[in-house]
């Protein structure tokens, strides 16, 4: 067999030169061939070039990046029902909540210990504290590291479900494919019978799988430990058994924004 038919022969760029018989680099000075027997045949395949492996070391890592960041962008797809929390993120943290950023911080420094022991988080406070924006960045920094993370409500979910007889449980249990499950404002849907038993077959479908959960709340301390209704005391129970209760304070965000607005309107309409 030829083998030098087989074997790929080298390019030559200007400024290419011949030393020692084989060719080198015009740029890097370094071979872009080299020498080999074959079935007692001398051969002079191609080989890189110092350049050439730094241009293909480049090139690998660009791919690379670019597929890390098209499988991120597709697990931000699935995580987030309302892509606005897709830019909800520690670097635009207002810092006005210096301890609760801290612990969100410390959460996901050490998912995978936390992911181990099952444990998520219950934070718990009053309205526009900014305890959806704390587990919107935790979500977003988990999904950089390539964690799957999903982000919705319980209105969301009914909705999904309702007019299904068949594959709910299946869908249910589809919830429980993320490593991170975060379930905002908890008993801010309507109190039904349906919603009720949807609530508790999704926290008891992600007990069982023993991964972590993530809720907010508006509800305050008391209401959260002494529930009267038998069925919110249940999954109060079940819940605190998974999440480590945080309670998130401070001034009613929403609020502040709302005034924000009102006076830049109010100031274009010459009031």
């Amino acid at each position: 067999m030829d083998f030098t038919n087989v074997i790929r022969s080298p390019v030559r760029n200007a400024g290419d030169y011949i030393q020692d018989g084989l060719l080198y680099c015009g740029r890097c000075h370094t071979p872009k061939q080299c020498k080999i027997t074959v079935g007692g045949e001398a051969v002079f395949p191609a080989c890189m070039c110092e350049c050439e492996q730094e241009q293909y070391r480049r090139e690998q890592e660009e791919e690379q990046r670019q597929e890390k960041l098209d499988r991120i962008n597709n697990l931000k797809r699935m995580c987030f029902c309302d892509m606005d929390m897709a830019s909800m993120t520690f670097s635009s943290d207002d810092g006005q909540n210096r301890k609760i950023t801290q612990v969100a911080r410390n959460y996901v420094d050490h998912f995978q210990a936390m992911k181990d022991k099952g444990k998520g988080l219950l934070l718990y406070g009053g309205v526009g504290t900014g305890k959806t924006f704390i587990s919107a960045c935790i979500a977003n920094e988990l999904l950089q590291e390539g964690y799957p993370c999903m982000v919705t409500n319980f209105s969301r979910i009914v909705n999904t479900l309702q007019g299904r007889f068949d594959g709910r449980q299946e869908y249910i249990d589809r919830l429980n494919g993320f490593d991170l499950l975060v379930i905002d404002d908890l008993f801010a849907e309507r109190d039904t019978e349906f919603m009720g038993e949807v609530v508790q077959s999704v926290i008891d479908a992600r007990y069982r799988s023993r991964k972590p959960l993530i809720i907010t709340t508006n509800l305050t301390s008391d209401e959260l430990k002494a529930p009267a209704d038998i069925r919110k005391r249940r999954i109060f129970s079940r819940l605190f058994e998974m999440c480590i209760p945080v309670e998130v304070k401070g001034k009613d965000r929403r609020k502040e924004k709302l005034k924000q607005d009102y006076k830049a309107c109010e100031h274009l309409l010459g009031l």
